[in-house]
């Protein structure tokens, strides 16, 4: 759904522009019109601008879906890169980031991948740590409507887990499908037993899409006030 509406947001902004370079602008008008050109370019993106902030301000919001207790949500989540959920576990502290995973393999192209599949394939980053630790177990998993697997397990200094894509500085240890089934199975009933599952998948979906949507709103306004700035 947010996906759609950035996508039509973007190929409107671009085709009056398109509309405005086809024609042989520059041979009809002199340098001490180019701020009326511009002033009428301005007008068109904001125009654009508007007409799609208040479509995308009239779409339905996902029915709203509460974290499985006891996962509490991170407060300012919406606006950080950061944790969305938390949790202890004993003396553990358990924090979820999430992001699509469109979104953070490289190489892939979104535009091959279905509208369904591309919210529906989900890469959940879960941080363990205890009191007095300068480590924290690190569980990279794809997540899934109805399952969750591991890609990867590693320890990552406190702070190296700031943001989701930091480079390690230390040996992480092997490839995870490079463990005996015997460990990928211990390591998967370790991250079940402290509510790591696929039962996080329906709350995790629904806050992804009210991020998007006010990411898109915010950047509408700030494109718009820059605009207007230029005038």
């Amino acid at each position: 759904m947010w996906k759609t509406a950035m996508a039509r947001a973007a190929g409107a902004l671009r085709s009056p522009l398109q509309g405005i370079t086809s024609t042989p602008f520059r041979s009809h008008y002199s340098s001490s019109s180019k701020s009326t050109s511009s002033a009428v370019v301005n007008s068109m993106i904001l125009r654009s601008l508007k007409e799609h902030y208040t479509e995308v301000s009239k779409m339905a919001p996902p029915p709203k879906v509460s974290p499985p207790s006891p996962f509490t949500v991170v407060k300012g989540a919406l606006d950080s890169g950061g944790p969305v959920l938390k949790r202890m576990y004993g003396d553990e502290e358990i924090s979820i980031s999430v992001m699509r995973m469109v979104n953070i393999l490289p190489g892939l192209d979104p535009a091959e991948i279905d509208g369904d599949d591309e919210i529906n394939q989900l890469f959940l980053h879960a941080d363990i740590s205890k009191p007095g630790q300068d480590f924290v177990l690190h569980f990279l998993c794809g997540l899934y409507p109805d399952a969750l697997g591991i890609h990867s397990v590693s320890l990552r200094h406190k702070n190296e887990t700031s943001g989701l894509l930091e480079v390690p500085s230390k040996y992480n240890g092997p490839d995870f499908e490079g463990l005996d089934d015997r460990m990928r199975d211990a390591f998967h009933g370790y991250i079940e037993e402290r509510g790591i599952n696929d039962a996080l998948f329906p709350f995790l979906q629904a806050w992804l899409y009210v991020k998007d949507h006010r990411s898109l709103m915010h950047w509408f306004k700030s494109v718009g006030t820059c605009v207007k700035k230029t005038n």
